[in-house]
């Protein structure tokens, strides 16, 4: 697994673990991310042009 590989497990990580908890500050604090970087990390992973991102409670999602 390349260097690359294990940063973008790592942030997929943070985005299933938030999920997982329904709260996305707790996940930050047990990885150790700011919620700034949750938000950067899930608008690179699955950006939406509408601001809808299936499969998040919309208490996660900011835009709704």
């Amino acid at each position: 697994m390349t260097r690359d590989q294990k940063i973008i497990r790592a942030k997929v990580g943070l985005l299933e673990l938030a999920k997982q908890l329904g709260n996305v500050s707790q996940a930050c604090k047990m990885l150790g991310y700011s919620r700034d970087s949750f938000y950067r990390f899930r608008d690179l992973y699955d950006p939406k042009e509408d601001g809808e991102r299936p499969g998040l409670d919309p208490d996660m999602n900011p835009s709704a």
